[in-house]
């Protein structure tokens, strides 16, 4: 199955030459599942030229706010709801999660909380019970689109994960392509003056504790071939 990757970001440009950028993340968080991959760097203006130039959609982790006033930002909501409205899956993570949401009408705020960082647990409700992910954000999804079921929660984060009718999008909050050297690393370089230290304090004592990026690689690998299953299945009537 061809995913198309639809970068958002890029990645500090000291962790790069280790970790690669944020399109690079995703092969090998989802290899051995099935995938090929392409990717277009949206933020830097890049897109598809139709939402079937891949089989699925997965859209990137930004320091960007899915409500900034960016001009790559509107192209890309109507290529969102484009891509939802043909069927088309999208898998979103962390300001995916939020531009997905807010394109078909939820609301992303910054979390008057303030920022998430680092290791947390979330109580999923489809089936995966209680998972270790990272997580890296100030904003969050406050209000749902029609059609969102919330399917995983935080304390800090209640609409940490949603599922969309019809498998039409599969969206999470943390991010499962992070490791504990790139929190590390986001840690180094994004961290001071912007996350206040306690919370970086905290984050730092999680880091050699697991976190279950597996388990969820697996998550959206089933989600994307069920909803390429049901595409097939409707186009042979």
């Amino acid at each position: 199955m061809h995913i198309g990757i639809l970068q958002t970001g890029h990645a500090p440009e000291p962790l790069i030459p280790e970790h690669g950028d944020y399109g690079e993340l995703f092969p090998r968080l989802l290899a051995g599942r099935g995938f090929t991959f392409s990717t277009w760097s949206v933020v830097d203006g890049d897109f598809p030229e139709s939402v079937h130039d891949a089989e699925g959609w997965l859209l990137t982790g930004s320091r960007h706010g899915a409500y900034d006033d960016l001009p790559w930002i509107p192209p890309l909501e109507e290529f969102i709801r484009k891509a939802y409205a043909a069927g088309v899956p999208l898998v979103g993570i962390c300001f995916g999660h939020q531009i997905i949401a807010q394109a078909l009408g939820g609301k992303v705020e910054k979390h008057p909380g303030g920022w998430i960082i680092g290791r947390q647990e979330y109580d999923f409700s489809n089936g995966l019970g209680r998972l270790a992910l990272n997580a890296w954000h100030q904003d969050q999804v406050v209000e749902l689109p029609e059609g969102a079921q919330v399917v995983a929660s935080h304390p800090g984060c209640p609409y940490a994960a949603l599922a969309y009718e019809g498998d039409r999008a599969y969206t999470i909050q943390p991010h499962p392509e992070f490791d504990a050297r790139f929190i590390e690393g986001l840690m180094r370089t994004r961290g001071p003056g912007n996350v206040p230290e306690p919370l970086l304090e905290a984050a730092e004592a999680e880091l050699g504790k697991p976190v279950d990026q597996a388990r969820f690689a697996d998550s959206i690998a089933e989600f994307f071939h069920r909803a390429k299953n049901r595409q097939d299945m409707a186009a042979s009537g």
